[in-house]
């Protein structure tokens, strides 16, 4: 009786000591689990499609089955020609000593549309369309003007980028048979600071942070978050873009993230912990409602991604600042109307750009 009592107790100590083990194996397993970044959840092998949550994953298990590819992102839409506006620009009318072709007249233009950090624009007005418009081949035109963006966010145009738009304005001139008009320099340099000083508190870029409270994110699992809500590849590595209704728009809304993370051998291995959301408040008009599509998708991706939503002082966005930032939002919205501004509208693009 003895001898069978004491083999009993060995097997049960070497029973327990086995579990032991095994307990501690699932924890390190477990834990190495939660580190490791959110990844796009795998769709269903089989049935009716359905939505799947996001799921944790190991790149380093052999057991896991392949990533899926990169989601396939349509490019955003191309922004339309610039055209001369004199709410914007200082203008410049070139009188023809005779219509000349598009053909001519583009063989003669500057090779380069800047004037220092300033847009130059050339237009002819069409014989037979009676319109301005960039010259085009196959067009004839009998009279030209020139244009240089007043203001813009790199500041106002000054006497040094108004001389070197001037030089360049005479070189066509000289070479098409021109005669222009060129305004004072005194007064555009003047006109332009004015300009300045009443865009400068108009422009408003809005930019939240979404911060990831315990995992961190995967660049796959950031763009099927973001997919959900319609956004797209952005023009560069690390930013996806919310497309405008209208073609050829800038885009409404800008998600950005670490662009080395998006340029990784092994993009999916990349842990992100922070993405940014921006709207940029100019360039889209008040109808398509981007500030509530901002505000929503804010809060759509924090939840998602088990984010918490900061300001660039890293203190939490309360929906009480949100709310504090749409009644400041009407303001400018309203004060942009009255000059003939309105965001979302060509000059107040080019202006805010």
């Amino acid at each position: 009786m003895q001898g069978d009592g004491s083999m009993t107790l060995g097997t049960s100590l070497a029973l327990l000591g086995v579990v032991v083990l095994a307990l501690v194996a699932v924890q390190g397993w477990w834990m190495m689990r939660r580190a490791a970044p959110r990844r796009p959840a795998r769709p269903p092998p089989a049935g009716p499609a359905e939505r799947v949550e996001p799921g944790l994953g190991d790149a380093g298990s052999a057991d896991l089955p392949p990533q899926p590819p990169e989601p396939m992102l349509r490019p955003a839409p191309l922004r339309r020609p610039l055209r001369i506006d004199a709410l914007i620009d200082a203008v410049v009318p070139i009188a023809l000593e005779a219509p000349a072709s598009g053909d001519f007249l583009l063989s003669h233009l500057p090779a380069s549309r800047r004037v220092g950090s300033k847009t130059m624009l050339v237009e002819g007005l069409d014989g037979e369309r009676e319109e301005w418009a960039w010259p085009e081949p196959g067009h004839r035109y009998t009279e030209l003007q020139a244009g240089v963006q007043l203001v813009s966010r790199s500041g106002a145009l000054n006497e040094i980028e108004y001389s070197e738009f001037v030089q360049k304005v005479q070189a066509l001139c000289d070479a098409v048979g021109g005669v222009p008009d060129f305004p004072d320099m005194l007064d555009v340099v003047a006109r332009a600071r004015e300009l300045d000083a009443f865009a400068g508190p108009l422009d408003a870029q809005l930019t939240v942070t979404l911060r990831a409270n315990e995992i961190a994110w995967s660049v796959g699992f950031v763009q099927q978050c973001a997919q959900r809500l319609g956004f797209v590849a952005g023009p560069v590595p690390g930013r996806l873009v919310l497309p405008a209704a209208e073609e050829g728009a800038p885009p409404l809304l800008v998600l950005a993230f670490d662009p080395q993370a998006a340029l990784a051998e092994q993009p999916q291995a990349a842990a992100l912990r922070e993405c940014t959301l921006s709207l940029d408040v100019p360039q889209s008009e008040e109808k398509s409602e981007p500030f509530p599509a901002w505000h929503n998708a804010a809060r759509t991706l924090a939840d998602d991604m088990s984010a918490t939503l900061v300001d660039d002082r890293g203190q939490p966005v309360t929906l009480h600042a949100f709310a504090a930032i749409g009644n400041e939002l009407q303001r400018i919205y309203r004060t942009l109307e009255s000059h003939d501004l309105a965001a979302g509208t060509p000059a107040a693009r080019r202006l805010f750009s």
